[in-house]
């Protein structure tokens, strides 16, 4: 394969907050995220996106699109798939790290007879993950499946 790339353009807009946009995305949907510092710090704004969300939702979101692509070709029949996620902010050796991501999918099936086939699937997603798979945190995933 090929490499890909991705491209994004961050500018800062007033005191801690800027945006992104990308050109692959903003100029068809003219849609940009606000990016600030979170509260926490100082200066920080509540309300906007701040890195810290924006790499758990990296993370999260990169779970349920291999999800997604897995379960439909293995042709799983399910109802919702939700992720609940929680990213872990540390001070470790005067250095601020996201040192884990907390990933608690929720899976809800019609069928009990693809209970198995489910966990199969997540886990095969959680292993696949390309996000996961290029940061240093921890990642930990408790993934519950449920029948409608």
């Amino acid at each position: 394969m090929e490499p890909h790339f991705y491209n994004v353009d961050v500018s800062w807009v007033a005191d801690r907050k800027g945006k992104i946009c990308s050109p692959e995305i903003s100029k068809e949907s003219g849609i940009c995220i606000e990016v600030a510092t979170p509260p926490e710090f100082p200066g920080g704004m509540l309300g906007i996106w701040s890195p810290e969300h924006l790499f758990t939702a990296a993370v999260s979101s990169c779970l349920m699109t291999t999800f997604l692509a897995i379960a439909e070709n293995s042709k799983l029949d399910f109802v919702s798939f939700g992720c609940p996620s929680k990213g872990k902010l540390e001070q470790i050796d005067g250095k601020y790290l996201m040192t884990e991501v907390v990933l608690e999918p929720v899976i809800v099936i019609a069928d009990e007879k693809d209970m198995s086939k489910a966990e199969r699937i997540i886990h095969r997603a959680e292993a696949a993950c390309l996000i996961s798979n290029s940061v240093k945190a921890k990642i930990t995933m408790i993934p519950t499946i449920k029948l409608a």
